[in-house]
């Protein structure tokens, strides 16, 4: 029961395809432009790069002098001194006081510096991301792209084998009618006819299911108009398959972006350790205050009906103002070893990213090497099933002879016409896997994804 609803909805979904018109057909080069400018993943990567400049931002300020303005006002009230006698008495005061400090870093062994590359190289790491993200969407997209199409042409295969059935269930019952060939045949011939529409319906559902899939990887939201160009060439015009795997490798080293995110955390590692190491050394800040104040006692006038102060604030902010300026030296002698426990730690962490590197070398060269047998073994098992379907072909051919003549019945004769197909469908699978495999090899060799196709 769920499969058949499974199928109802497909067709629902299938029928939603069909009904629009069919406006544009996508080439692999679009898919691939389009999935790594509205991907989510990529814009989310993106993000990152931005954070890491903002993060540049911060190290350049610490190279510039730091200045801050204050200011303050006070009231005192009871027993006071007044400003004006000197004697006490219950009164108000108020107090303004304004100032200005400015502040630089001459030398703080050199973690400013340091600080600053460490950035720059950040920006350097959070790019390469980016350019590895793009690269594994435009890879998925290359499998989906690669998917649809094999499902079309097992479709159209599967379409072509129903409609052989269909005309030969048509002249079986013509025999039948007439006597030449038993009602059995009839029947095996019908029930042969249902299974290629069981197959038929199985390749639509493969074929929709896969358009979704890429739609979906394409962040589509109009989806259902949504179709890709199904032309596409099995040669291997870049040749990769002569060239040596070690050869493939070396290219890869030079190029691969996996190895260049690993180059480069293994350098801001190196530039926390020195960052770190920076923290033992004295430290020289140059420094400058500007401050002054005014002062108020609630004295009420008479003759203006206002309280004032005992001198005018102007007068009180030039004969109150003073400044200091100087420099301040910092030289660490013992912090409970926080500062040797932060060297330590960087240390260890800056030979975990040698491993990282070596790692990913090891592993950029396995993949290499296993890309290539792989290659090898689909373009070997793709030649095979041309050769296995050539035979199935003429052992059909054969079998028709047979069939038509009555030297056959119709239970082998659907078994050669089985055998056919599936020799049909392998040929199919074997090409796409083929393509892919080539197109990965291609990859490490440098080859931009989106040139898998040739016109």
């Amino acid at each position: 029961m769920k499969k058949i609803n499974y199928i109802s909805i497909a067709f629902v979904f299938l029928i939603g395809f069909a009904s629009q018109a069919q406006t544009k057909a996508w080439t692999l080069e679009e898919c691939v432009k389009y999935a790594v400018k509205n991907n989510i993943s990529i814009k989310n990567t993106e993000l990152d790069t931005l954070s890491a400049s903002i993060d540049k931002k911060g190290a350049f300020g610490s190279f510039l002098p730091s200045a801050n303005l204050s200011a303050s006002h006070s009231w005192n009230i009871g027993l006071n001194q007044d400003i004006t006698t000197g004697l006490l008495r219950n009164q108000t005061t108020q107090q303004t006081g304004v100032g200005a400090n400015v502040g630089v870093d001459v030398y703080k062994g050199m973690q400013n510096q340091n600080t600053m590359r460490r950035a720059n190289l950040s920006i350097v790491a959070s790019k390469y991301k980016l350019l590895k993200m793009q690269e594994d969407i435009a890879l998925n997209v290359a499998n989906a792209f690669l998917q649809v199409l094999f499902n079309k042409e097992n479709l159209k295969v599967q379409q072509e084998q129903l409609a052989i059935n269909e005309k030969q269930y048509k002249r079986s019952d013509e025999l039948v009618k007439a006597g030449s060939i038993p009602r059995g045949d009839l029947l095996d011939v019908k029930a042969t006819v249902a299974t290629n529409k069981q197959n038929v319906i199985n390749a639509e559902n493969a074929l929709l299911i896969s358009k979704l899939s890429l739609a979906q990887l394409l962040q589509l939201k109009e989806f259902w108009d949504f179709d890709v160009i199904d032309d596409t060439n099995i040669n291997d015009e870049n040749n990769i398959m002569s060239v040596k795997p070690i050869d493939i490798y070396a290219k890869a080293k030079e190029s691969r972006t996996e190895l260049k995110i690993a180059k480069t955390n293994l350098e801001i590692a190196e530039k926390d350790v020195a960052i770190a190491k920076g923290a033992f050394q004295p430290t020289l800040t140059a420094f400058y205050g500007f401050n002054s104040r005014v002062s108020y006692a609630d004295t009420f006038n008479a003759q203006t009906g206002q309280t004032q102060p005992a001198d005018p604030p102007l007068e009180q902010l030039n004969d109150n103002k003073g400044q200091n300026f100087g420099l301040q030296l910092n030289v660490p002698v013992f912090n409970g070893w926080s500062v040797r426990n932060n060297v330590d730690r960087n240390k260890v962490a800056l030979e975990k990213s040698k491993i990282a590197l070596e790692k990913e070398d090891l592993d950029l060269q396995r993949n290499v090497y296993t890309a290539f047998t792989d290659a090898k073994g689909a373009m070997n098992a793709h030649e095979s099933s041309i050769v296995a379907l050539e035979s199935r072909e003429e052992a059909y051919n054969y079998a028709k002879e047979k069939y038509a003549v009555g030297l056959m019945n119709s239970f082998d004769f659907n078994q050669s016409q089985t055998l056919l197909t599936n020799a049909q469908s392998e040929v199919i699978r074997t090409k796409y896997d083929y393509i892919f495999k080539i197109k990965i090899l291609e990859f490490y060799f440098g080859i931009p994804i989106d040139q898998i196709m040739k016109k």
